[in-house]
């Protein structure tokens, strides 16, 4: 086997924010102790199994001030993004710092209540002008940049199950092309009954999969200088697209991952930890296990599944995946591959190192 070119890091991962099904931080997520997911008993509620994040209190990390006037997804994001950049300690200055999130469609919830508004009211145009900030899809990134006071690249990607990698590949080519010298990215998704009625009857969760809310956000710095804060190494992050059916998309996914690895200076090899996003989708498990299958045949690294045991995130789902391997390096230095697949043909691969492995190669 030839032997790999020199590794090309990308960003060092310095801090990170993460609210999921299992608790808040790293640490719940360590081991990964399942949730405790349970049928929503409130009314407007599908009979589905559900798991929010426990215990979470955004005044907690943001103080009260305006939460009122939050969605549950700008709260999410918002606490993700400030608990990273708190981890991640002294950086630039707020003009050099960006923020780049990725999410399917903002805050379901508050867009449809605004819709729904247009059509009960007794003229269309009296809703609560309040809540249209709330209903646009950038309003999370916004309104974080205007509580931190940070002024850098500001941007929100939607993309689905691949939403979190296409907002860290943002952000490293902002981090790359001198746009900015620190970048909070990541992805977030609430849990709300609108469209927990819409998988319920599209019957898309894999059994035993809860549909659950979270996100992660991880302030990224350009490789050297992060000491021990270093949480891992962004090695490459690669996105592509089929509309050719599941067995394109499976082999769309394949040639993504075999780029990641060419582009991160990594053999198929030396991967020790693969974090498969697809397992709480119907279907979609099978798509992405024929991708890996014809990358890694011989199945020697290990694997952590991420659906059953904090739900099915969607527009959440890659950073979860990121997060989970952060919390789960094996002893010693490894590289993971994690990879997401979208029921559009969308499909992502991103290649992370560990501390130990990223010191040791670099």
């Amino acid at each position: 086997m030839t032997a790999a070119p020199a590794l090309s890091p990308v960003a060092d991962i310095v801090g990170c924010g993460v609210f999921s099904a299992a608790g808040t931080g790293l640490e719940a997520i360590t081991g990964l102790a399942p949730a405790r997911p349970a049928p929503r008993d409130e009314p407007g509620w599908p009979p589905l199994a559900v798991a929010p994040v426990p215990g979470f209190d955004p005044a907690a990390v943001l103080g009260n001030r305006g939460l009122s006037r939050l969605s549950r997804t700008d709260q999410l994001a918002m606490a993700a993004c400030v608990t990273a950049l708190d981890a991640a300690g002294a950086g630039p200055d707020a003009e050099r710092t960006g923020i780049a999130l990725g999410m399917s469609v903002g805050s379901a919830a508050t867009v449809l209540e605004f819709l729904r508004d247009t059509f009960e009211r007794d003229r269309p145009y009296l809703v609560n002008p309040a809540q249209f900030p709330g209903t646009m899809m950038n309003s999370a990134a916004g309104k974080t940049a205007i509580r931190t006071g940070l002024t850098g690249v500001n941007a929100t990607v939607s993309g689905g199950p691949v939403s979190g990698l296409h907002a860290l590949r943002y952000a490293c080519a902002a981090l790359r092309d001198g746009h900015a010298r620190r970048m909070l990215a990541g992805a977030v998704e609430e849990l709300a009954a609108e469209p927990a009625w819409a998988w319920h009857r599209g019957g898309g969760l894999a059994e035993g999969t809860p549909l659950a809310e979270g996100g992660a956000v991880f302030a990224l710095d350009l490789p050297g200088g992060s000491g021990d804060r270093l949480l891992g190494r962004i090695l490459a992050c690669e996105t592509g697209f089929t509309g050719d059916g599941p067995i394109a998309v499976a082999a769309r996914l394949a040639e993504t991952v075999h780029s990641a690895l060419d582009r991160a200076g990594v053999a198929a090899g030396e991967v020790g930890l693969l974090v498969p996003g697809a397992g709480g989708r119907r279907g979609w498990a099978a798509v992405e296990e024929r991708a890996l299958r014809a990358v890694f045949p011989e199945r020697a690294a290990r694997r952590l599944g991420v659906g059953a045991v904090l739900g099915e995130t969607h527009g959440a789902s890659a950073a979860l995946q990121l997060a989970t391997a952060l919390a789960n390096w094996a002893p010693g230095g490894e590289v993971a591959v994690l990879t997401s697949v979208g029921s559009d043909g969308s499909v992502g691969c991103l290649v992370v190192a560990s501390p130990e492995y990223a010191r040791g190669k670099l």
